[in-house]
């Protein structure tokens, strides 16, 4: 039976498994712990542990079972409640498709961008009386982002630094129209779940990457559009390089101090003055402002 959150876990490293990332084989000390935000319930239940020497936490981005569309992910309740057990460092796996030739599925992007397509999402903890406007120029944290090239490479899986990500609704995948267009853009990948989690995480002051595996070329390249049955068998291709690769860089997340601006992203990003904002608002968002509102 999961345990009701401990507000000391002081657990620095979270993942988020994407579609075939259900599960961390070679946690120990595992303790499931439900949590309730104030934007309602996470994805699942989260899985805490040691894994390599370290304190990790684990939720599936769509349930165990995979039962949640990319759309009716709570994403805000997801990344409070990561940061409610003291995540610094967020390792987001997800499974994308490529609009370049030389992206190849079953191969790896690290991207450095992001582009937003999505329609029906609440994409910032902030509203309800309290605003705030935070730098969002490069989504990811590139410390964060070498770090897990390197340990990829290192597990002998193809991957490509940087690119850029589109992120669509779906839960449908493209048209041909679109999957041109978005090529026409110089898009690298195309998925449908890294916002608005990425946009969660930063305001929530994370660093963030994404580790997007290559399943299919969309539905631009003539006799390999994308199906079901390919996504899923190229999925399970990758799922055994991604779980390597959490091997070799859990253990590599420094412990000390961030010095990076993911640390700092609330600091100047409120505009509205404490006397005028939404008591309530601020109380549940004491978690990622108490440090500069008292």
């Amino acid at each position: 039976m999961a345990k009701k959150q401990n507000k000391t876990e002081n657990v620095k490293i979270g993942i988020i498994g994407g579609s075939g990332v259900y599960n961390i084989e070679g946690i120990k000390d595992i303790k499931e712990v439900k949590i309730k935000t104030p934007f309602g319930d996470p994805s699942d239940i989260i899985v805490i542990g040691t894994f390599e020497g370290k304190k990790v936490a684990f939720l599936p981005r769509h349930g165990r079972g995979h039962r949640i569309m990319p759309t009716e992910v709570n994403y805000r309740a997801n990344i409070y409640a990561m940061k409610s057990l003291g995540v610094e460092h967020l390792i987001s796996i997800s499974a994308c498709g490529s609009l370049k030739e030389e992206l190849k599925p079953r191969e790896f992007v690290i991207p450095d961008q992001l582009f937003d397509r999505t329609r029906q999402r609440r994409s910032t903890f902030f509203g309800n009386g309290l605003v705030a406007h935070i730098e969002f120029a490069h989504p990811y944290c590139d410390n964060l982002r070498k770090l897990t090239a390197d340990c990829l490479k290192e597990v002998g899986a193809t991957v490509h630094y940087d690119g850029t990500y589109v992120c669509i609704e779906g839960p449908q995948f493209s048209t041909k129209a679109e999957s041109q267009v978005n090529r026409k853009l110089d898009f690298s990948i195309v998925g449908m779940t890294a916002l608005p989690e990425a946009k969660l995480a930063r305001e929530a002051e994370m660093c963030y990457t994404t580790v997007a595996a290559i399943t299919d070329y969309d539905v631009w390249k003539e006799g390999e559009e994308v199906t079901s049955e390919m996504v899923i068998g190229n999925l399970n291709a990758n799922v055994n390089n991604v779980k390597n690769m959490l091997r070799k860089l859990i253990p590599r997340i420094p412990e000390t101090e961030r010095k990076c601006k993911c640390s700092t992203t609330l600091k100047y990003a409120v505009f509205t003055s404490k006397d005028k904002a939404n008591k309530k608002t601020l109380k549940n968002l004491d978690l990622l402002l108490g440090k500069y509102i008292k």
